[in-house]
């Protein structure tokens, strides 16, 4: 039992880990999100994209690729959110207006969690586990 609460006790003290674990979880998510937009173009057609939004879908599958890397090494992190947030913000708002929390699918709640993420990552940028913090603990600038 005392070696259950040191392992919490110590878990507490490392809260920032968990902060830059999201941020890779949410980077490659993104990033994978992208890529299968990017090289599946007939997939997207088979959605129902019209060949008038098929560029804006293509658009949006690229901005998540190099957005997610960007999150996820931790390299220009505020940049690679900000680049997504209107891609998420415009999901929530005209791609899913017509559909109510808690539906089939939940895609409502999880493109508004994404936002929100993305929210937090340009505010405050990367954190630790990153390439910048890396080379600020090594002294050597990006």
């Amino acid at each position: 039992m005392d070696k259950l609460l040191k392992f919490i006790i110590l878990m507490d003290t490392k809260t920032s880990i968990a902060y830059g674990s999201i941020r890779i979880f949410l980077g490659i998510a993104l990033a994978i999100r992208g890529w299968m937009i990017v090289s599946n173009p007939e997939v997207i057609l088979e959605l129902g994209v019209t060949r008038d939004l098929f560029m804006w879908v293509s658009i949006a599958g690229i901005v998540h690729l190099l957005g997610g890397i960007l999150l996820c090494i931790g390299s220009f992190t505020r940049l690679g959110a900000f680049i997504q947030i209107p891609i998420l913000f415009n999901v929530i708002f005209f791609v899913y207006e017509h559909t109510q929390l808690m539906m089939g699918g939940q895609s409502l709640e999880l493109a508004t969690l994404v936002l929100f993420l993305l929210c937090i990552f340009f505010i405050f940028g990367a954190g630790p586990l990153s390439i910048r913090d890396y080379f600020n603990q090594k002294k050597i600038s990006l």
